[in-house]
């Protein structure tokens, strides 16, 4: 039997905190997942436009195996910033790949564009690093979903985008996923109030609206359109003991997730990317069956998550779009 979480947050995942830092003038922010200790890190990317550090890292082939944090930002290239502020304050913490005497904190950050979504852009100096920096500060079991941290500039095809968590348990093992939606695409069935990802919902997540009553396949997708302005970045987290090659295949399982969720998703314009995270507390049961069950949540809870940002999103002023609630609620 899988059900969610606790929480239905990413962190009920053992170990795992996410923190938020945001600026409403700018109508930007960043969001840290952060372990208690370093874990098994792994990534794939599908879309045809990301924008990243420290991915090629995370090969199974590389040396280092482990991450002590992942990054999700908006800004675009200036939110890899965000980054060096997470890494900053882990340092001071005496975080990171030790070399000699020297600690090197690994964090793997990826972003979203949101340059164009009403916001202030006029800054004299880069803010990531410093949201970067408080998004770590903040970090707790508990944390916000729809307009807030990486997700507090997202938008969509025709609404704001959000910040999305869910969770799943199943034989004692649990997974989780955290997304900040901002693709092109959209997250909602046509003209409609309901989500791509209606078949996936759990206890009434996203509205309980269940899937549309009918959907022409024909159709053309809206999109937002714009080269290089949009992007899902997303993280999946477990609790079993992963390889980083494991932790690869899920990563790339949860992309299953994106597209029942995003419609049209992993498109050139799109730097659809997923983060894994794999804590280490709980032994495999089976080679096989257990990680084509992880692979298999990674997707569920990633599909739901992606559905619960963009229907938490709440209004602010100088909006360009607008929520789900004020449009359907």
């Amino acid at each position: 039997m899988i059900r969610p979480g606790p929480r239905n947050l990413i962190t009920d995942v053992a170990s795992l905190r996410v923190g938020h830092a945001q600026d409403a003038g700018i109508k930007t922010g960043t969001t840290v997942l952060v372990g208690d200790r370093p874990f098994v890190a792994a990534v794939h990317v599908m879309g045809g436009a990301p924008g990243t550090r420290e991915t090629d890292l995370l090969a199974p082939d590389k040396t280092v195996q482990e991450a002590d944090a992942f990054v999700l930002s908006g800004g675009s290239a200036f939110g890899l910033d965000a980054a060096s502020g997470v890494a900053d304050a882990l340092r001071l913490q005496g975080r990171g790949f030790l070399v000699g005497d020297q600690t090197v904190p690994i964090v793997p950050g990826a972003i979203l564009f949101d340059l164009l979504n009403g916001g202030d852009k006029t800054w004299s100096e880069n803010p990531y690093k410093r949201l970067g920096a408080t998004a770590l500060a903040n970090a707790g079991a508990h944390f916000a979903l729809g307009t807030a941290g990486a997700g507090a500039g997202a938008l969509v095809a025709d609404l704001k985008g959000g910040l999305g968590s869910a969770s799943a348990m199943w034989e004692g093992y649990t997974v989780g996923a955290l997304v900040a939606v901002n693709a092109l695409g959209r997250v909602t069935m046509g003209d409609s109030r309901h989500f791509w990802a209606a078949p996936y919902e759990m206890a009434g997540e996203f509205g309980a609206l269940g899937p549309a009553p009918a959907f022409d396949p024909g159709a053309v997708p809206p999109i937002k359109g714009g080269e290089g302005r949009n992007t899902t970045i997303a993280i999946v987290a477990t609790d079993a003991a992963l390889t980083q090659a494991q932790a690869t295949r899920m990563a790339i399982a949860a992309h299953d997730g994106m597209a029942r969720a995003i419609w049209p998703s992993h498109t050139p314009m799109d730097g659809d990317l997923v983060f894994a995270a794999a804590t280490g507390a709980r032994d495999m049961a089976d080679p096989i069956q257990t990680p084509l069950m992880l692979g298999h949540l990674a997707a569920l809870c990633l599909a739901r998550a992606i559905a619960r940002g963009v229907h938490a999103a709440t209004p602010a002023p100088g909006d360009v779009k607008p929520t789900w609630q004020a449009r359907f609620g």
